[in-house]
């Protein structure tokens, strides 16, 4: 259904980086904006992200042009000093260690380098000159440029605090509130009703219960381990690592990895504090509190393969986190079919902090009746039956 032309308000639901950036932009064109959370803000998959601002580990397609759209938009705002302290930019090297990751690696390479991707191929002395801390093991790599990292609750901060939005805490939302023809005037809270003349859900794995779309979204654990300071190490490393297999983890190649119930692929993340944050793992659970052994000690191996000086750096902490995942891997950004002035934008699985305010933008566009700023089609969330029906 068409929106009218201009909404005066709004409620999103859901404090992360998705809701956080609607909010900055609906309040820059205008729209009083009511955000409300269960929790706090960047309290669920946000809080525990890695801050990849990346199109390294992307094959050709939605999510590709997608993450492309997300760095430019980051590129800007830094420049134009929203993010300017918040926003660093870097290198990715995804590095091969076997004869099928380096066929894989070379692959998409070629596909990175289609669509503008600045890369370099490092073999031999060139590799051990760009990246000196890199083991034997490491026979390839190609160094993805112009990347970048953020850290999700400051861009969550930095956000709302421009905006002069106040997150709702504590605030569960029930239902929407429909009238008779689909039109949604607000929703249904444990403290009453609150009424406006949009509604955003961008609520990650509580889009499911809200919006009935079990069969939809999944949640999707990920443990993390980060590291004491290590300075000498830390500034060896000109970015960050991924390991061959991540793609494959992440689903970016065939042989998708993300289809098992546990799948490991290695990011080694050298942060502005001198510390390290490796991950990780991709399991389908929902148990977002708890760190095993087993995890724990195979990424923990995988990083000294690597890296062999990770081997004197000691573990300080180990956490995870429950990101939304979608049954078909690709985001739900649009408008729920069947419904008036109700969006969402959920299921960004590992690509929240990269794509979370080039989509907040987009479903802000969208609710006033602006065409989006990069081509949201494939994300529609009428692709799958029943969406909207149950709201």
């Amino acid at each position: 259904m068409t929106p009218p032309s201009h909404i005066s308000s709004a409620v999103i639901v859901g404090a992360g980086i998705v809701g956080a950036s609607a909010a900055y932009f609906l309040t820059e064109l205008g729209v009083k904006v009511r955000l409300l959370d269960a929790q706090a803000p960047a309290a669920q998959a946000t809080g525990a992200a890695d801050g990849a601002v990346s199109v390294a580990s992307k094959r050709p397609g939605p999510m590709m042009s997608a993450a492309l759209a997300g760095i430019e938009l980051y590129r800007k705002l830094a420049r134009d000093g929203l993010f300017a302290d918040v926003y660093q930019t870097r290198s990715s090297f995804i590095v091969a260690a076997s004869d099928a990751e380096c066929a894989l690696l070379e692959t998409h390479a070629t596909a990175l380098t289609s669509v503008g991707v600045g890369i370099e191929r490092l073999a031999g002395e060139r590799l051990r000159q760009r990246y000196p801390v890199l083991s034997p093991n490491a026979r390839l790599a190609i160094e993805v440029q112009d990347e970048g990292h953020a850290i999700g609750y400051k861009i969550v901060h930095r956000l709302l605090t421009a905006a002069g939005v106040n997150v709702e805490r504590a605030s569960t939302v029930d239902r929407l509130l429909l009238d008779h023809d689909g039109h949604v005037r607000g929703v249904a809270t444990e403290e009453g009703a609150l009424l406006s003349d949009a509604v955003i859900i961008a609520a990650g794995n509580g889009s499911a219960r809200l919006l009935g779309l079990d069969g939809v979204l999944r949640p999707r654990k990920g443990q993390l381990l980060v590291t004491e300071r290590a300075p000498a190490l830390n500034a060896a490393m000109p970015g960050a690592i991924m390991s061959g297999r991540y793609l494959l983890s992440k689903g970016s190649q065939a042989g998708d990895l993300a289809t098992r119930s546990r799948g490991f692929g290695l990011v080694i993340d050298p942060l502005g504090t001198g510390q390290f944050l490796i991950g990780g793992t991709r399991e389908d659970s929902n148990a977002g509190q708890s760190n095993d052994l087993a995890a724990v000690s195979r990424i923990l191996a995988d990083a000294v393969s690597l890296v062999p000086g990770l081997a004197n750096v000691r573990l300080l902490r180990a956490f995870a986190g429950v990101r939304t995942a979608v049954a078909d891997g690709l985001p739900l950004i649009g408008a729920l079919p069947g419904l008036r002035n109700a969006y969402l934008a959920t299921g960004f699985e590992g690509d929240g902090i990269c794509l979370g305010p080039v989509a907040g933008r987009a479903i802000a566009q969208l609710a006033c009746a602006k065409h989006p700023a990069f081509d949201i089609t494939a994300f529609d969330p009428g692709r799958f039956a029943g969406i909207g029906v149950a709201a």
